[in-house]
């Protein structure tokens, strides 16, 4: 039998920096996603109901699977926190994507990992690679491999490598050797709960995904609801406030991977400066990285909210500069024109 050291070791010669194997049955079926859903907490993420049961028994993903290979990259770089929350004017982008796409990044490392298990493995098999994509519990998986534990704050804790991590998963076939859980090492820590400024942590280990500035911010395909308007604060694109105050992530090890640093557009990003960027200078920061499906509009309309909540008048300044459509086409958005107008009224209201 392949040996899970063995597997391990390649692994990490590929660019991950865990993996473990938890056979899926150790994974509970549990009916707590659709109670998720059935509370509202799900909004309009409606790829998860519809995936549930393949989520609940990954045997409907892959007939016949019996081993999930979870594998954990980290992501965090050199940058204190995100940025310096403090400071007027800066814009706070989520630091998962900072870089390339790491869903693209980690399918081609899956790939690799796949065909090696195939020289490696005693006889034919089955397998299919995720990375954040699939009908899968990655986190659940991953806990079940003793990759770490989920914490209150939803995210998986590594012990040694803290919350900084992109997961992906192999299913397969093949009876692998299997890893075991490890405790919940969160004690009575609520950090991540007293931090979150939309109270979208509702309980210890639940996220209210429709009050979460991760959703807000990326999965508002439209227009931002007035009631939430306010709430973006200094967030541009996702937001990593409650892994930021984790202890578990002082002190954490910084990648080496190139893959994941910040772009130069994000690097040191002030709102002035991204609004004043040009759709195709934010066209070039965004290909290829996880913000590509946002698209340039959605930023822009982010952008708009959160210049309104800081108090930096260059931000101010230049969200009332005038712009060409024609050079700027995300300008001339509906959703765009609604959010400046109503930032820029926003804006004069805090002046008087």
């Amino acid at each position: 039998m392949l040996s899970l050291d063995a597997l391990r070791a390649h692994a990490l010669t590929l660019g991950f920096d865990l993996c473990g194997v938890a056979q899926v049955q150790q994974v509970a079926r549990l009916d707590y996603l659709r109670e998720w859903v059935a509370k509202g907490y799900a909004g309009d993420l409606h790829y998860v109901m519809r995936s549930a049961d393949a989520r609940i028994e990954p045997e409907r993903v892959l007939p016949g699977a019996r081993s999930a290979i979870v594998t954990g990259t980290i992501y965090h770089t050199e940058a204190p926190l995100s940025r310096d929350r403090e400071a007027p004017g800066i814009a706070n982008i989520a630091r998962y994507a900072w870089g390339e796409d790491y869903h693209q990044v980690l399918g081609r490392r899956q790939h690799l990992l796949i065909g090696w298990l195939k020289e490696h493995a005693d006889g034919a098999f089955d397998a299919v690679g995720y990375v954040d994509t699939g009908p899968v519990q990655e986190k659940a998986l991953a806990a079940a491999a003793g990759l770490g534990w989920i914490g209150k704050h939803t995210c998986l804790i590594n012990q040694e490598l803290g919350s900084w991590l992109f997961l992906s998963v192999i299913l397969t076939t093949l009876d692998l050797p299997a890893g075991s859980s490890v405790p919940d090492r969160c004690g009575t820590c609520t950090r991540c709960l007293d931090v979150c400024p939309t109270n979208a942590i509702v309980e210890p280990y639940v996220v209210d995904a429709t009050r979460c500035l991760s959703y807000i911010t990326i999965e508002s395909h439209e227009g931002i609801a007035p009631a939430q308007r306010d709430w973006v604060g200094s967030q541009v694109y996702g937001c990593d406030l409650c892994q930021d105050v984790c202890p578990w992530n002082t002190g954490v090890t910084v990648t080496e991977d190139p893959v994941w640093v910040a772009r130069p557009l994000w690097n040191q990003a002030t709102l002035a400066g991204l609004w004043r960027a040009t759709d195709e200078q934010l066209q070039v920061a965004i290909r290829h990285s996880p913000m590509y499906r946002t698209k340039v509009w959605r930023i822009r309309r982010n952008l708009a909210l959160a210049i309104a909540a800081s108090g930096d008048p260059a931000a101010h300044a230049a969200l009332f500069e005038q712009r060409d459509p024609v050079i700027d086409p995300s300008l001339a958005h509906a959703v765009v024109i609604e959010h400046v107008a109503w930032a820029r009224t926003r804006i004069e209201q805090l002046r008087r």
